[in-house]
């Protein structure tokens, strides 16, 4: 299993989201609080896409090392700010490359994209719903990963117009159905709002002084953090949180700004 987060709200350093959190995603790599059997620390590689405050595309750094051997990344993420950051850190399947290609958040012009899970039975689980894909898109993946073909998935559909909430559920119920048991816990964002999934995993949000925060866990024990259903879609923006049902698509009690 991975951990991920995201941030949409006033400009931030990264730091101040990723490494300072008494319970952040440096904290997590190490010490993560809910693994559910997929491993025991996030030492694969990790990354983050962060939006910067002036409008433009999201910049990204990825790595294959730990987070907390990255003393570069350490420097410049104190000294820059962004107004909307994706970010993961990684624990790789066993049998699955440990690159930095492989790292979230994997990216396309104002998208990033994150998953956090595994997909069982792969590859062979996927290959009906990869073969729907171009044949371009197969070939440059980012990396033979299941994450990479989520996010191929994902993307194909992305660049369609389709909605994003409806790309990202219609993408977690069909691998679902090809490859049951799977963790599939999506988080995307365009830095104006964000979508993600839980399907057998934790999701929490906060909302609050103009921003909110999608992450696998709590990156501190103050206030305002909720819990999110499993098997349920997020479509968060700094104003609100909608959370509906994957299994009815029924909507749940929304989420309000403090």
């Amino acid at each position: 299993m991975c951990r991920h987060l995201a941030y949409l709200g006033p400009p931030v350093t990264l730091a101040a989201l990723l490494l300072d959190p008494p319970h952040g995603l440096l904290h997590q790599s190490y010490a993560p609080a809910d693994m559910r059997g997929g491993g025991t620390v996030n030492a694969d590689g990790f990354g983050a896409g962060w939006y910067p405050p002036a409008a433009g595309p999201p910049a990204r750094y990825r790595s294959d090392r730990p987070i907390w051997t990255d003393t570069a990344f350490a420097a410049f993420a104190a000294v820059t700010p962004a107004a909307g950051v994706l970010a993961a850190v990684r624990s790789a399947t066993p049998g699955l490359p440990v690159t930095t290609a492989a790292a979230a958040p994997f990216a396309e012009g104002p998208w990033l994209f994150s998953h956090n899970g595994v997909v069982r039975g792969w590859p062979a689980a996927l290959a009906d719903l990869a073969g729907r894909l171009p044949v371009t898109d197969l070939l440059t993946l980012d990396a033979p990963t299941d994450s990479a073909v989520l996010w191929a998935l994902a993307r194909h559909r992305l660049r369609a117009g389709d909605d994003p909430a409806d790309v990202l559920a219609d993408v977690v119920c069909s691998v679902a159905a090809a490859a049951p048991e799977s963790r599939l816990n999506l988080l995307l964002t365009d830095g104006t709002t964000i979508w993600a999934t839980t399907w057998t995993h934790a999701l929490s949000v906060r909302l609050g002084e103009g921003a909110v925060t999608v992450a696998s866990e709590p990156s501190d024990a103050g206030p305002g953090w909720a819990a999110v259903p499993d098997r349920h879609l997020v479509v968060a923006t700094p104003g609100g949180c909608e959370v509906r049902s994957l299994d009815t698509g029924a909507p749940a009690a929304g989420i309000a700004a403090a």
